[in-house]
């Protein structure tokens, strides 16, 4: 049984210290038997909006905090004491004030979050240039063949990716460590937070076996409810079932199924997945139709999705706009652009005409735009002698983003986004 210490990040090969590690004392040890031959990582920070808020405000150390806004909106994050009264993502902001009145609701900064995700991203790609982002706090990594670059074995070097992120920027993860992507996915949820949890090829199958169909990464609500109805609810169900069999009842899920039940996962990690679509949306306090109050929060919802598309060194090909009817229906609207734009005023006056369609009495509580088509920032808002006011525009808007950079996103804006 090998362990590791994470804390000082010795690995003793044979673990010949059932509490503390012999080189610092630390009660941080994993032990496992295959610790030292597992290389693929999945890494996932702790409720990590709330824990950049609790960075950012030590008097909320030990408050329940809630990231979400408005009484109609959505949890964006749960730190884990609001956790306790069972507050959860995507739950209605309504219920969880209910659950947790005595929790500080912050409102989402994207913007202080994206800033943090960077941190995070460059110190994962400081070890291993094999990092597969799955968002701003979460990313698969391939630790094959770092040992002899960083003197030390994959799962050290994880534990010490961990320790930096707490070090340098300030929140905490936790680390699933194994074999394939799959079971790193579902090792990281095993100990948070701040956990380092292993699944080895000698026990994946009989630990999926105990385990419900909902542990399956892709199962959705209504595919679990499907299998229950057909009286499916544990993996170990679905092992005793032929792979052609799910597959005939499930198609491709059916065999992705197949597959990750019996422990495999052919997937390999890939550093160049691309981000499709880059959008921001708000749920209303109350329902709204007026056009003129719809295209105020129109402008904000554009302006916000220009700094996290300049954040990402990218441009957007096409404007998507999505609104909710009150009976939440959802409608979606796009239009494809001549040029990649990086420009709140290119998204904004697009995603209006798209708007001014849809505005007809409907009372909508919902509404986003986003940029999709996704190319490099390097490519966008080139001259055009069809829009010679095009450069001065861009420019203006540029110079705000400086003045933001120093002063805060708040420090200046335009008039059409006041509230």
């Amino acid at each position: 049984m090998a362990a590791l210490c994470r804390d000082c990040l010795t690995v003793a090969a044979r673990d010949t210290a059932p509490g503390r590690c012999l080189s610092c004392g630390s009660p941080r040890l994993v032990r496992h038997a295959e610790l030292l031959d597992l290389c693929i990582a999945h890494l996932d920070c702790d409720s990590f909006y709330a824990s950049v808020e609790k960075r950012d405000d030590p008097s909320l150390a030990d408050k329940p905090v809630i990231v979400g806004g408005g009484h109609r909106g959505v949890v964006s994050a749960a730190c884990y004491i609001a956790r306790t009264f069972g507050v959860r993502s995507a739950m209605p902001m309504f219920k969880a004030r209910k659950a947790c009145p005595q929790a500080v609701v912050i409102k989402p900064d994207m913007a202080k979050y994206a800033t943090a995700g960077h941190q995070i991203r460059a110190i994962m790609k400081d070890y291993t240039p094999l990092v597969e982002p799955l968002s701003l706090d979460e990313a698969f990594l391939d630790l094959t063949g770092t040992e002899r670059l960083h003197g030390q074995a994959p799962a050290a070097t994880a534990a010490a990716i961990v320790n930096r992120i707490v070090a340098e920027v300030g929140v905490t993860a936790s680390i699933g460590l194994s074999y394939n992507k799959s079971l790193a996915k579902v090792a990281s949820d095993l100990d948070k937070p701040k956990g380092f949890a292993v699944i080895g090829r000698a026990e994946a199958v009989d630990f999926l076996a105990a385990q419900p169909v909902s542990i399956i990464w892709g199962a959705g609500k209504a595919l679990q409810r499907r299998l229950a109805k057909e009286g499916i609810t544990t993996v170990a169900q679905l092992q005793a079932i032929e792979e052609n069999e799910l597959l005939a009842r499930y198609g491709a899920m059916g065999q992705r199924m197949a597959q990750f039940v019996r422990g495999e996962d052919p997937r390999r990690i890939s550093a160049n997945r691309p981000t499709k679509s880059i959008s921001s949306e708000t749920t209303f306090h109350n329902d709204i139709a007026d056009g003129e109050a719809l295209k105020k929060i129109l402008w904000r919802q554009a302006d916000r999705v220009a700094r996290r598309i300049k954040s990402a060194e990218l441009a957007g090909t096409t404007v998507v706009l999505k609104l909710r009817r009150a009976d939440f229906r959802i409608l979606t609207r796009s239009r494809r652009l001549p040029d990649p734009t990086q420009l709140a005023d290119t998204i904004y006056h697009e995603a209006a005409e798209l708007l001014a369609k849809e505005i007809n009495g409907t009372a909508y509580r919902l509404l986003g735009v986003g940029l999709s088509g996704l190319v490099d920032g390097v490519e966008a808002d080139p001259l055009s002698l069809a829009d010679p006011g095009g450069g001065r525009r861009a420019d203006a808007e540029r110079a705000l983003d400086k003045v933001r950079e120093r002063f805060g996103t708040e420090a200046i804006g335009k008039g059409r986004g006041l509230r």
